[in-house]
């Protein structure tokens, strides 16, 4: 028996069909052993050796392959084929010679970009040895990211700055954050524009002013009203006689955009379909596990020749011979580092009978397929026609543009879409001539303002991020979900996102003290380093030590840098988004508001404390200074330490944690915070109900990337769970205790077998 190993249960069963008798066909289910959480996994005196460990509940994994691999004489390793991929069959190898399976028996290691009877046999016939540098490249990029997760991340719980720090999604808030100080220290400025309604005997059409007296007018020409007035003085008042003064007819063409890498399908899904860059991800993966896509992380826009033969072919037959071009369209992929190059992503088949699907999956794939057939055709065709209106005083020049669609070419079946700008739309001019009659019938004058830069949405941080070489196809999702998972930023009712007060607090931290590991460029370097050692141009070991030094020495001189100069630096960084250019007085004694760390996180407090107890939340700060300009302008006083709940009830932090009460009777309630306690859950606890509470998310583990929930009530009392680990506890612990509970938990030994001396 053959035994092949890919990585879902789902593309199993696809190539399980595909392979008939003599096969046995067994998932993964993605990574199967992961560093163990704890403190030296990394060695970074001895060469920085790695310990693994089989990640928790793929023991029942693990022991179907071991199962499988004993009654086959031939194992296929077929893990996707990139650099996580690699290393998935790099640990099932290990793991496997680890535990002496493989004596007697051949191991091959295959790859396929799509899954098709076609490709899955090509692959099989065509085998390969592990490739050690890509494996390479996941042990640097593993050991790093751990390094920073152990590393600095405790730096952020001991004082409450945040949950944890990542080496790219940490840069990805600092572009959000650096963003908005744009945006908050904008300016704008005022100008204006000057449009005519224009008549003749052909035809209506409208014109721009492009010079007066000699002068060309830019945009920003016209700064201000009283020049406007100035100008039209000169113009005199409608109806103006006029006539053309010169007219330029030109063609142009349009072609196609390329076809998807995974950064551009997560740009264009997030404008077209409103997807998130998780939720393509995630209809792409079924897509490619039935079979309908090529493999969706990548940074090709290459077409297999066999796949660009069926596109012609299809195009001919569906839209006529003029929509193919006489040799296939070739595009050169614009990625800054281009890596694990495969094709593009496209559809597996061109024969028309399109595959039933519904919802994301069906979306996502018309967009697909549109896009792909668009890339093959020719391009579309335009008229441009543009005329100088010239005033009969000659004073006055107004500039006119016409541009008609001749040739839809590739538009017949796709347009690419735009994040921030439409492109404009067709208008026709009516058939003119030099020196053709004109009138002005009407002058529009109109008031403008310089805008600020627009905050980012999913699809154009993606792109800046792909722009300035940082993260990778199979990472942009992830990054993406991070940063709103961690609560650093949130995203509006338009879609984009905006820094919370937590994505402040952590960049201002980050920018001060970890500086150069923020750097856009000291990130992309980083990336540039993993794809060389995935090309067998740099040592491992070489690339590690590199890294670690510069972080090592960020780190340690970090860790003793007492909190008070720490919040003076927050404040600093902070003070202008707080409370604006002047703000910053207590309403109450008049004293200097600044940022204050407690254990629910960061609030805006009074210099003056304990004399002054004045308290509010940082969000409210900053809103109130951005809408009113004035932060002295204070809203309604929240405490995080003294909550009025409503019906006289409150909730309060004492010397023995927080508790709620009605002023006669106070109820301990450890499991709340000022953030989830509510006045319902208060009137519960005060009448003695029994409620169960639900659990509370206290922060994520770095060791494992998974949430850490405290559980208040269990069968055996109050608990913490992550990734199926289970510890007891008194109270809800704070996080730096929770990682280190459920990262240190010894095996429980109470229902192992007894075995006999």
């Amino acid at each position: 028996m053959n035994l092949l190993i890919v990585e879902s249960p789902s593309k199993a069963k696809t190539i399980e069909k595909y392979l008939g008798r003599g096969w046995r066909v067994i998932a993964s289910v993605g990574h199967v052993r992961d560093l163990v959480p704890e403190n030296g996994s990394v060695d970074t005196e001895n060469n920085f050796a790695m310990r693994w460990q089989i990640m928790p509940g793929k023991e029942k994994q693990i022991k179907l392959i071991t199962d499988e691999v004993k009654k086959a004489d031939a194992i296929y390793l077929a893990s996707d084929p990139d650099r996580e991929g690699e290393a998935i069959a790099w640990h099932i190898l290990d793991i496997l010679k680890s535990k002496k399976l493989l004596d007697g028996k051949k191991v091959y290691r295959v790859a396929f970009h799509e899954i098709t009877k076609k490709a899955v046999l090509a692959g099989i016939e065509n085998p390969r040895e592990i490739d050690t540098d890509l494996v390479d490249a996941y042990l640097v990029r593993r050991a790093l990211d751990y390094l920073i997760g152990f590393g600095i991340s405790p730096l952020l719980w001991r004082r409450n700055l945040g949950k944890s720090a990542g080496r790219v999604q940490s840069v990805a808030v600092k572009l959000v954050v650096d963003r908005e100080r744009e945006i908050e220290a904008f300016r704008p400025v005022e100008y204006w524009s000057l449009g005519a309604e224009c008549a003749a005997k052909s035809g209506t059409f409208g014109a721009n002013l492009s010079e007066i007296s000699g002068e060309k007018i830019e945009k920003m020409s016209i700064a201000n009203r009283a020049r406007m007035d100035e100008i039209l003085a000169k113009i005199g008042t409608p109806e103006i006689n006029a006539s053309v003064a010169a007219i330029d007819k030109k063609k142009t063409t349009r072609r196609a955009a390329a076809p998807f890498t995974t950064s551009t399908l997560q740009q264009e899904a997030a404008r077209k379909l409103y997807f998130s860059s998780k939720r393509t991800m995630s209809a792409a993966q079924k897509l490619y596990e039935q079979g309908l896509i090529t493999y969706m992380r990548t940074d090709a826009t290459n077409l297999a020749a066999d796949a660009v033969s069926e596109i012609r072919a299809y195009i001919a037959a569906q839209y006529g011979d003029k929509f193919v071009p006489k040799t296939p369209n070739i595009y050169v992929t614009k990625s800054k580092n281009a890596q694990e190059a495969h094709e593009a992503i496209r559809p597996t088949h061109f024969d028309g009978n399109a595959p039933a699907l519904s919802g994301d999956e069906g979306k996502l794939y018309d967009l697909i397929w549109k896009r792909t057939i668009a890339c093959q055709m020719t391009n579309a065709e335009f008229d441009v026609v543009s005329a100088d209106i010239e005033t009969k005083n000659h004073t006055a020049l107004f500039h006119a543009v016409g541009t008609t669609r001749t040739f839809d070419g590739f538009m017949r079946v796709y347009t690419e879409a735009r994040d921030d700008a439409n492109d404009a739309a067709e208008s026709k001019l009516p058939p003119l001539n030099v020196g053709d009659a004109i009138t002005i019938t009407k002058l529009d004058p109109e008031q403008h303002f310089t805008q600020p830069p627009a905050r980012y949405t999913e699809a154009s941080l993606v792109k800046k991020l792909e722009e300035l070489g940082i993260g990778r196809p199979s990472t942009y999702a992830t990054i993406m979900s991070t940063i709103v998972d961690r609560k650093y930023v949130e995203q509006d009712k338009q879609r984009r996102f905006h820094p919370t007060s937590g994505g402040w607090v952590i960049a201002s931290y980050l920018n001060k003290y970890f500086n150069e590991l923020v750097d856009v460029n000291f990130t992309a370097k980083t990336e540039d380093t993993l794809d060389d050692v995935s090309n067998g141009k740099q040592d491992k070991i070489v690339a590690l030590s590199n890294f670690w030094g510069p972080t090592k020495t960020m780190i340690d001189g970090a860790r003793d840098i007492k909190t008070t100069e720490i919040i003076n630096e927050i404040n600093e960084f902070m003070h202008s988004h707080m409370f604006g250019d002047t703000g910053g007085i207590c309403p109450n004694c008049g004293g200097k508001l600044g940022i204050k760390l407690s254990k629910y996180g960061a609030f805006i407090g009074c210099e003056k404390y304990p004399e002054c107890n004045y308290t509010r939340r940082m969000d409210d700060a900053a809103d109130e200074a951005q809408k009113s300009g004035d932060a002295d302008a204070a809203p309604a006083k929240v405490s995080p330490t003294n909550i009025e709940l409503g019906d006289g009830i409150s909730f309060r932090v004492g010397r023995f944690g927080p508790y709620v009460t009605n002023g006669e009777k106070n109820v301990a309630a450890k499991q709340y915070t000022a953030e989830t306690i509510t006045l319902e859950i208060a009137r519960e606890l005060l009448a003695g109900g029994t409620k169960k509470a639900d659990p509370i998310e206290i922060g994520e583990n770095p060791a494992t990337g998974k949430p850490i929930y405290f559980y208040p009530t269990g069968r055996y009392g109050a608990y913490i769970s992550s990734n199926k680990v289970n510890v007891s506890v008194k109270s809800q612990p704070d996080l730096e205790t929770a990682i280190d509970l459920i990262n240190n938990k010894k095996p429980s030994t109470r229902f192992k077998k007894k075995t006999s001396k």
